[in-house]
């Protein structure tokens, strides 16, 4: 399944990793400094186990 979703806050980072885990999942947001964080792997928003999935291979996660 292919999701989008809109906004890289806390709600939406967390949706977004979860859900990547099993689908292919696009985030957007208009703070390119957020996407640019999300597309290198390290996380926008202060939350301890959100770094853990990022840095995870098979999360399937792009940020536009």
């Amino acid at each position: 399944m292919k999701i989008v979703i809109i906004g890289a806050g806390y709600v939406g980072m967390a949706n977004a990793v979860l859900l990547a885990q099993h689908h292919d999942v696009w985030i957007h947001d208009t703070n390119p400094e957020k996407l640019a964080l999300i597309n290198k792997k390290r996380s926008p928003i202060i939350d301890p186990d959100i770094p853990t999935y990022l840095a995870q291979d098979h999360l399937r996660l792009t940020a536009t």
